[in-house]
């Protein structure tokens, strides 16, 4: 073989996942400069050698939509989890830290990532603030994304989230599609429920996927119409189990597998995308199907040309596992070079902290007054909590009425509060809410989708004042108080969203918070902090809640608490 094709490396003994012809194929690996050199028996010389002692050797996976911040940790820190996961692409929304910092927040992710063994690549984040009912802490027009279009990490445009606004033809909505469609890029949705001739414009305008699919009829009626389907699984979305019977072997190629939104508890605990490949395994997918559904796939949609395979050219990105059933991986390589083995990191995962990210806290202290709910009538809209769901139920509840004014009672019915944290009005809109069972308690959080005001949960207020005036004092981040004390709390001091902790260090706060929710009478497929934060998103039906009042998601517009003529539902 000539010097000048002399592989760095050779993986040997390999059984090597072919995504292509969906088989499995023994023959010498070669890698150079960080690409597949290429496979088979006179590949034999290299400066380097490998033994792979039998194992399946699988592309690396990707996660085809992740919003990095909803894992509480810095893009260092979670790209070096996943690595140990086979996870070395993420597709990351940048919406949260957007709506916190604006451009600055994007900046921040994209100059982080730039140095770590992990492809981080970004949609820009095309919905800032995600309404106009609500105070966020930016708003991005298109000439404000045009400075970010053309970075080399950049795939396009993250989630429309205002469907009602595209559908209309907002003009500002579609010059930010135009600036991916004008340069070949993947624009991607969000339109729950959206069917019919509205889906037709919605795709006709540039839209190319959705993760927001809540039945199969749906599904198949936006791969019909030449869509891509994320199928989610999430740690407070999880569609995986409505959807997977949709796939089939002429649809597969324009199905992947995404998380969206995945708390460090259930990463550590279950994983990432590579719990979407088990469960698809598991349920009865081919597992090269399974795979092809976290690797070409997603890599198809994205036209990332050179990942989700393991072919010439391509990057020599894999991972090595023994079993199917659990893909447990032994080790890791990026771009041909050994990143993990068998539970080591060789490689640096440095975060880049900059006082452009840190939380902004502009509330003021609340008061009893600021939490009254003024009614006209005993018959009220309820926010109706689901499991496992970001869709509420729009509600009809009578309710107990003291001096004019919305009285706890025993019936599971809670206040919701939402405070601005931007605009140093504080602007305080005041909800209530079931399906959210704690007890002689409260919880406050910044996590609060998609603006990241201060959102809180409780049946007293004065644990509710309590809460939410700790968060203040913190700066951002979670706290969970009961009987007029803080029982605890957590700081995330990178924009109230992320925190700048290991993994192991996050998941021991986080942990004792979620025990404190459980002793307070929270139960399974509620889960505490991110259903929490849903409640604040007005883009997904029916009810939320936002700093500026009650959210009809159904009539886009903001609501009265009080309702009349209406029977309970």
């Amino acid at each position: 073989m000539s010097d000048l094709i002399k592989a760095d490396l050779i993986i040997k003994n390999a059984k090597i996942i072919d995504v292509f012809n969906a088989e499995i194929f023994e023959e010498n690996l070669a890698i150079k400069d960080g690409e597949i050199l290429g496979f088979g028996p006179y590949y034999e010389n290299a400066k380097e050698y490998f033994d792979a002692q039998g194992a399946y050797l699988c592309p690396s996976l990707i996660d085809g939509h992740v919003h990095i911040e909803s894992s509480m940790l810095s893009a260092a820190e979670l790209s070096k989890y996943l690595t140990s996961r086979g996870i070395l692409t993420i597709i990351a929304d940048p919406h949260e830290i957007a709506n916190v910092c604006g451009l600055d927040g994007m900046t921040y992710i994209l100059d982080e990532a730039k140095d770590l063994p992990f492809n981080i690549y970004m949609m820009l984040a095309s919905c800032v603030p995600a309404t106009s009912f609500e105070t966020s802490g930016a708003k991005l027009l298109a000439k404000d994304l045009a400075k970010l279009i053309d970075h080399e990490n950049v795939l396009g445009l993250g989630e429309m989230m205002n469907y009602p606004g595209l559908v209309n033809q907002d003009k500002d909505i579609l010059d930010k599609i135009a600036l991916a469609k004008e340069r070949n890029l993947t624009a991607d949705g969000h339109c729950p429920g959206l069917t019919g001739r509205d889906l037709d414009i919605y795709i006709k305008s540039g839209i190319a996927t959705d993760h927001e699919c809540r039945s199969q009829e749906e599904m198949k009626e936006k791969l019909r119409k030449g869509m891509f389907i994320q199928i989610r699984e999430g740690s407070a979305a999880k569609d995986f189990d409505n959807l997977i019977g949709a796939v089939n072997k002429n649809n597969l190629n324009r199905c992947f597998f995404c998380t969206d939104d995945r708390h460090p508890e259930d990463l550590t605990n279950e994983g990432s995308v590579d719990n979407n490949v088990r469960k698809a395994i598991a349920y009865g997918l081919d597992p090269i199907d399974a795979i092809k559904m976290a690797t070409i796939n997603t890599a198809s949609a994205y036209k990332l040309d050179k990942l989700g395979a393991i072919a010439p050219s391509y990057e020599a990105s894999f991972f090595l596992f023994d079993d199917f059933k659990d893909l447990k991986c032994k080790s890791v390589f990026y771009k041909g070079e050994l990143v993990y083995d068998k539970g080591k990191y060789f490689k640096k995962y440095e975060q880049k902290f900059t006082d452009k990210v840190k939380s902004p806290m502009r509330a003021r202290k609340i008061e009893e007054k600021d939490l009254d709910i003024y009614l006209e009538n005993d018959q009220v809209f309820v926010i109706g909590m689901n499991k496992n769901s970001l869709v509420t139920d729009k509600l009809i509840r009578k309710v107990k009425v003291l001096d004019g004014k919305f009285s706890y009672a025993d019936d599971g019915i809670k206040k919701i509060v939402v405070c601005d944290r931007y605009s140093q009005k504080t602007n305080i809109g005041l909800g209530l809410i079931t399906g959210y069972p704690i007890t002689n308690g409260a919880v406050a959080s910044t996590i609060a989708h998609d603006s990241h005001n201060i959102v809180a949960i409780g049946d007293n207020d004065r644990d509710l004042i309590l809460a939410i005036n700790r968060l203040i004092d913190i700066e951002g981040g979670l706290v969970v108080s009961s009987k007029g004390e803080i029982l605890g709390d957590l700081k995330l001091e990178i924009a109230g969203l992320m925190s700048r902790k290991s993994i192991n260090e996050l998941n021991k706060s986080y942990k004792v918070l979620y025990k404190l929710l459980k002793n307070l009478g929270l139960d399974d497929g509620i889960d505490p902090f991110m259903s929490l934060g849903f409640m604040a998103l007005p883009v997904i039906p029916h009810l939320k809640m936002t700093d500026l009042g009650l959210f009809d998601n159904d009539i886009f517009s903001l609501i009265n608490i009080s309702c009349k003529n209406l029977t309970e539902k």
